[in-house]
């Protein structure tokens, strides 16, 4: 069971943790983080976007000439996809993107996101973040004697002070453990757990 240390806001040791290794030593299959990520995008995918077919467009009734005599070729609406303004043949329509990925797989997949960033000594676990006040300036000042880049923020339930002080700041993101994802795992570098959020997501993912 791996052991790493506690820090306060100001990034002074104030105690360990131990990790349980069937959620931060997982071994990692890059083929599952794949499917599970391409599943979370795909399922954020609006599938609102369209084209007008045949059955859509209006006009296009009356026969715009004879069929025969005229030396032109046949046609019998003007809104044929052949004519400009014409319908769209084959267009996109709207539909949902989602598909499902079991339970268990998407279980493993956030475990394995965490072992990676615990294998690339990118987990930091903070006994926790007070802020007074709702104010960017109180959260730089912990987020440089943290060392925080591109880095998510793992708080433990709500902490409007948190997360509003937080909200201008680029490349930082505060989520609630129980909202933990692997993809946002992946996509920042660094990833900061307060204490108890570390202890919930440890329990949940056992």
């Amino acid at each position: 069971m791996a052991k790493i240390q506690v820090v306060d806001q100001n990034n002074k040791k104030v105690g360990d943790i131990e990790l349980a290794p069937e959620v931060f030593e997982v071994e990692i299959q890059p083929e599952i983080l794949n499917m599970v990520v391409r599943a979370q995008r795909a399922a954020h995918r609006s599938g609102t976007h369209a084209t007008k077919n045949r059955a859509l467009k209006h006009g296009g009734g009356r026969k715009p000439w004879r069929q025969k005599g005229t030396g032109r070729a046949r046609a019998g609406t003007i809104r044929s996809p052949l004519w400009r303004g014409g319908a769209t043949t084959f267009g996109p329509m709207p539909r949902d993107y989602s598909f499902k990925v079991n339970k268990k797989v998407r279980k493993l997949a956030l475990q394995m996101a965490l072992s990676a960033r615990v294998a690339e000594d990118k987990l930091t676990v903070v006994k926790s973040i007070d802020l007074a006040e709702i104010k960017t300036k109180a959260f730089v000042a912990v987020a440089d004697k943290l060392g925080l880049q591109k880095t998510l923020i793992v708080s433990n339930g709500v902490d409007k002070n948190l997360e509003m002080s937080a909200r201008n700041m680029p490349h930082i993101k505060v989520i609630e453990a129980n909202k933990l994802n692997v993809y946002d795992v992946l996509l920042y570098p660094q990833l900061v757990m307060v204490e108890a959020a570390a202890q919930d997501v440890q329990e949940r993912l056992k």
